[in-house]
């Protein structure tokens, strides 16, 4: 599903990622793993196509990034929530759901599961302004969820939402691996990370190591304990 080769990216004389190779499989749920400004979101949205590589190549589905040709095919979830704050969950919904071409019938069947899913039912009419912090995540992830693509990109997605729910989400993120949907999910907390398939472990622009949680336990002691031995603590 994805490929990532010799990746690098700079913004003028900054170099954000450097040297970064990997590969992700058909129905993998696979965290990117780091702290803050460790270039997660970078890779993610160069993965999407928003930015062109400045070293190496990324392959999306057989595509080569940036290109049009599987933006339809991919639902991403942003860190930062985009939007239209003057209408309301189910306009957003199905504005988004006309973008990625959904038809009539359709569009009004998955707005209403996209909305049960992710419990904005009561709340669908109401303009999204109003919505708290919380409510806003689960939109953008309702959103990323409405055209049911093969891949989901997902930045930090359960970030201000309450525990249960959380449990809710990652439910149905392995009902979507089960039916093959590939999932990448960019996170700093760890019993997240501990439910994804694979990590790969980011750190100042560089890919540290990657592997099962299992595996990354077994050899350091810890997920965390990893970050500290290859950084020498």
């Amino acid at each position: 599903m994805i490929e990532v080769a010799d990746y690098s990216q700079s913004f003028g004389k900054k170099e954000v990622l450097r040297d970064v190779s990997f590969t992700i499989h058909k129905g993998e749920i696979v965290g990117l793993l780091g702290p803050s400004g460790s270039g997660k979101t970078t890779l993610i949205k160069s993965i999407i196509g928003m930015q062109r590589p400045t070293g190496g190549t990324i392959s999306v589905m057989g595509e080569t990034q940036p290109t049009l040709a599987v933006s339809k095919s991919i639902g991403y979830m942003a860190q930062a929530d985009a939007l239209y704050g003057d209408l309301s969950a189910r306009g957003n919904l199905r504005y988004f759901g006309k973008l990625y071409g959904l038809k009539k019938k359709e569009l009004a069947e998955r707005v209403e599961e996209v909305l049960r899913f992710t419990d904005l039912t009561a709340d669908a009419s109401r303009p999204v302004h109003l919505f708290s912090g919380g409510m806003k995540r689960r939109l953008s992830l309702a959103i990323a969820l409405i055209h049911e693509p093969p891949l989901l990109l997902l930045d930090e997605p359960t970030v201000g939402i309450d525990p249960k729910l959380k449990r809710v989400f990652w439910q149905e993120f392995e009902e979507l691996r089960a039916k093959g949907v590939t999932i990448v999910v960019t996170t700093h907390i760890m019993d997240e990370a501990e439910r994804c398939d694979r990590l790969l472990l980011i750190q100042d622009g560089r890919l540290l190591d990657g592997g099962t949680p299992q595996e990354l336990k077994d050899e350091f002691g810890s997920i965390e304990g990893a970050f500290m031995r290859k950084e020498g603590v």
